[in-house]
């Protein structure tokens, strides 16, 4: 009798068994769940079209299997320390503007230096490529543990200003923001005062007069609010620009599958592309915003344009030469940005 019911339950202890183990078996793919933190407050257009447009992208390419905690404003670390607390796994994304760590990555300042490209979309792209899989991802993101992810250079930098200026002379001795590295050396050769600061302090300096103006793209300004003080801009310079990547550590990179991986270097392309189209095309609208709050616009004469131009002829030269002395690969990183800058697209 006892056989009898032995053989009668066989079947469904079997099948509970296959149904318990399969449960476990599926507990264990669980949800991806990383950490993206960087320095933007809400709304900025580089979380927007930048950041934002990368993690919907792996979420929907993942069907779910990737979700993300987003932390902007500095919630997980100041700007300058956003590289070390990424290697170190307080964040698994996270925002790095080379310029806040010129210490540990100097070389990607070629895409900073004043008059190196005329849109968003070509600085872009050319530090795109040689940043992905060229000279700065072998010799500055692999030596400090992590991988390019998506980025952005900023359109062509202007002069913001406090006080009224109308001439290059009128910008001698004025105090002006930077964010280090070869616009420190743009700011001196016009014979200004480059102070170095990252852009959450930017209005408290601009309103206690710690500095007189900055260089900042259009649509920073207007993001950041950085208009309530400064009301007067130069129109059509080009000043340098202003890299900011999004990076993972290796550590983390190579713990997830090889299929997440695929989704997340393609969704990078895709950010890429998507945020560099979006400045570009915002330019002449950014503008109106701006005068419509109050900035006047500052035309240079063509006397004072020729003597900017001769003025920052030199600085990617010195820049390159500099870093060749301290052993790095100053001219050939120069070189390389250059030929992606002349390859365009492609």
């Amino acid at each position: 009798m006892k056989k009898d019911r032995l053989k009668q339950w066989l079947p469904s202890l079997a099948f509970a068994l296959f149904a318990f183990g399969s449960g476990a078996a599926l507990g264990q793919e669980k949800k991806i769940v990383l950490r993206v933190a960087d320095a933007f407050p809400p709304g900025h257009y580089i979380a927007e079209h930048a950041a934002k447009y990368w993690m919907e992208a792996v979420k929907r390419s993942s069907g779910g299997a990737v979700d993300f905690e987003y932390y902007p404003a500095e919630q997980l670390g100041k700007a300058k320390d956003l590289l070390a607390l990424t290697v170190s796994g307080v964040a698994d994304v996270g925002y790095v503007a080379p310029s806040n760590v010129s210490d540990k990555m100097p070389l990607s300042a070629v895409a900073e230096l004043p008059g190196g490209f005329p849109t968003s979309c070509a600085g872009t792209l050319a530090y795109w490529k040689i940043a992905k899989d060229g000279i700065l991802a072998q010799k500055e993101l692999e030596p400090n543990g992590v991988r390019l992810l998506f980025t952005l250079a900023l359109a062509p930098y202007q002069i913001f200003s406090r006080q009224k200026f109308d001439s290059l002379k009128s910008i001698e001795g004025l105090k002006i923001r930077t964010t280090g590295g070869a616009m420190d050396t743009t700011v001196r050769k016009l014979k200004a005062v480059s102070v170095k600061m990252a852009g959450p302090e930017i209005n408290e300096a601009l309103a206690r007069g710690t500095i007189d103006a900055g260089v900042f793209p259009y649509a920073s300004v207007l993001s950041w609010k950085w208009d309530a003080h400064a009301k007067f801009t130069t129109v059509g310079e080009n000043f340098g620009s202003f890299i900011a990547s999004y990076v993972i550590s290796e550590a983390r990179w190579k713990k997830l599958p090889d299929n997440i991986q695929k989704i997340m270097l393609e969704a990078g392309e895709a950010a890429t592309r998507n945020a560099c189209a979006q400045v570009d095309k915002s330019i002449d609208a950014d503008i109106e915003k701006l005068q419509q709050r109050g900035v006047a616009l500052v035309k240079f004469s063509a006397a004072d344009k020729k003597e900017i131009e001769s003025l920052l002829a030199t600085v990617s030269a010195e820049w390159a030469e500099a870093l060749d002395k301290r052993g790095k690969p100053g001219t050939e990183a120069l070189k390389a940005f250059r030929a992606a800058l002349a390859q365009g697209s492609r």
